[in-house]
């Protein structure tokens, strides 16, 4: 039996979103829904969240008081999509309109803190026999990496502009949080929580003048610039195009030229001596098969007394495990061939691949829920000017299901973020 596809909501484009404009059909897609359905209801009654149905059905734990709303249009759309592609399907039917919410980060930061337990311990250990599974084309291999970077980062450089900070940090921030309310951080407050992101980074890599930066994943060149401001000399390595030539025309305007080199180039075909390696979320996109590899590469180029600074998404161990083989909304969408480590898989992998050890890690996705709420909040009131730059709504719907998806994450403490410091010291 085959799944076949049935036209969605009118608007969408199939060209540009055939997952989204068709709606999953056929009597093997009629006995998944069914069953997602009835997945569904029995772990939303579990939950303190209000989901209300076209017909005026109602579900959610019992008990009173305000919880965040999910309201189902088409519901046979819903179920039919979840019964295809499980989790999937859940953002899909969101960028398809057939739910909405009073507040989707509220909505889904209930989905994240439950994670582990909303599908039932035996249909999770079957998951493999009938979920998608990561494509090979999207390992992170050298030959298929640069397609996966290229996918979300060259999307357009003026996308990025109308969310992120004047700096272009894409990555989370650090606030000032002496005597300051996290909730309450603005988006004034962004740039500088940026820079002390970076400068803390730096500071613990010891980057000072004459230092030899490398910096694997160029972004778009502001821990470049701050560290040639040092007196650095840095070479930057990127797979994004987009982000290299932006980089690089920054670093041309601030006259640091002569201080910075940004290369279009795989991290694992570096070469040189370095007395200090600094990587901001970049080992998210690295693929856990070749996170020996990672490290490896830093150990090999760092120079004697050396230092590495890596800023890192994290999961629960136990969490990553469960999760290792899964292909996910996030991966399809946004990140294809990512996965996020714990830490404890990162020690690990240094322990036993490297003689790289971890020193020190700060914690900060309290940050991160922050940082993702100011983009969010700006891409929003961006709307006539993300549609001018040729994408649709769809797209606009995928672009905050993300955002919103990832604030929600942080929120929930499933996922962290940790700056964490190596060195080589006995």
């Amino acid at each position: 039996m085959s799944t076949t596809f049935v036209p969605s909501k009118a608007g969408i484009d199939p060209a540009v979103w055939p997952g989204i404009a068709g709606v999953p059909s056929g009597p093997r897609n009629r006995i998944a829904a069914a069953a997602a359905e009835k997945i569904f209801v029995a772990a939303v009654n579990t939950l303190e969240l209000r989901v209300i149905c076209e017909d005026g059905t109602v579900l959610g734990a019992p008990g009173g008081g305000p919880r965040p709303e999910m309201r189902i249009h088409r519901p046979a759309d819903f179920y039919a999509r979840l019964g295809d592609n499980g989790l999937i399907g859940l953002g899909e039917s969101y960028m398809a309109e057939d739910w909405t919410a009073s507040d989707l980060t509220e909505v889904m930061e209930v989905f994240a803190a439950r994670a582990a337990h909303l599908v039932p311990v035996p249909l999770q250990k079957l998951r493999g026999l009938y979920l998608p599974k990561p494509p090979r084309r999207e390992r992170n291999s050298t030959a298929n990496t640069r397609t996966n970077i290229s996918r979300h980062y060259d999307l357009s450089n003026d996308l990025f502009a109308l969310f992120l900070d004047p700096s272009m940090s894409y990555s989370s921030a650090l606030f000032d949080a002496h005597g300051k309310d996290l909730l309450n951080v603005d988006w004034d407050d962004l740039v500088s929580a940026q820079h002390r992101k970076i400068d803390r980074l730096l500071d613990q890599a010891n980057v000072g003048q004459g230092t030899r930066v490398l910096e694997i994943g160029t972004g778009w060149g502001e821990l470049s610039l701050r560290a040639a401001g040092r007196g650095a000399t840095v070479v930057s390595v990127t797979l994004s195009s987009e982000q290299k030539e932006l980089a690089e025309q920054r670093i041309a305007e601030a006259g640091l030229s002569d201080r910075v080199r940004v290369e279009l180039k795989d991290y694992r075909l570096v070469e040189g001596q370095y007395d200090a390696v600094v990587s901001v979320e970049m080992i998210e996109a690295v693929g856990h098969e070749y996170w020996a590899v990672y490290f490896q590469t830093i150990d090999r180029v760092l120079a004697p007394g050396g230092r590495v600074a890596i800023q890192a998404i994290t999961l629960p161990h136990e969490r990553m495990m469960a999760t290792r083989r899964s292909y996910t909304w996030i991966h399809k969408y946004i990140f294809p061939g990512g996965f996020i480590p714990s830490v404890r898989a990162i020690e690990d992998v240094t322990h036993r691949h490297t003689s790289l050890r971890v020193r020190e890690r700060l914690s900060m996705g309290d940050h991160y829920a922050q940082t993702l709420r100011l983009w969010e909040e700006r891409f929003l009131a961006r709307h006539d000017e993300v549609a001018a730059l040729g994408f649709d709504e769809t797209f606009e719907r995928m672009w905050q299901f993300y955002l919103c998806y990832s604030r929600a994450g942080f929120q929930a403490g499933y996922l962290d973020v940790q700056q964490l410091i190596f060195d080589r010291r006995p």
